[in-house]
């Protein structure tokens, strides 16, 4: 497995050098009759190769560039771990930064957030 196959908190593992090795194009139902039931690791989550694109239903994939795109085009929020995490520095004096969560989301202690 190579580190190219982490990319935004998607881990393709060893299916993203199958991907990148197979023959193509490839038809969706070719590409999910050879590897639908490979799973995507997502910060914890997973869900299969068929879970994700599935719902695309797209006639062909002419590489595996964009099986990759249409990978990361489908996953959600369980891919980008903590929400709106920065390593960033603090807001500056009188900067208005919006803690974790989305504004009418619940904290951690059940609070909504503002």
């Amino acid at each position: 497995m190579t580190d190219d196959n982490r990319q935004l908190g998607v881990e393709l593992g060893d299916l993203g050098d199958e991907l990148e090795s197979a023959d193509y194009p490839l038809s969706e139902d070719e590409l999910l009759e050879r590897y639908g039931d490979e799973e995507i690791d997502m910060e914890g989550e997973t869900a299969t190769l068929e879970e994700l694109i599935g719902p695309l239903n797209e006639d062909e994939y002419r590489d595996s560039g964009e099986v990759e795109q249409a990978i990361m085009n489908m996953v959600g929020d369980e891919a980008i771990g903590r929400k709106n995490y920065s390593d960033r520095t603090p807001p500056a004096a009188g900067e208005q930064r919006q803690e974790e969560g989305a504004p009418d989301q619940e904290d951690q202690e059940g609070q909504e957030s503002f």
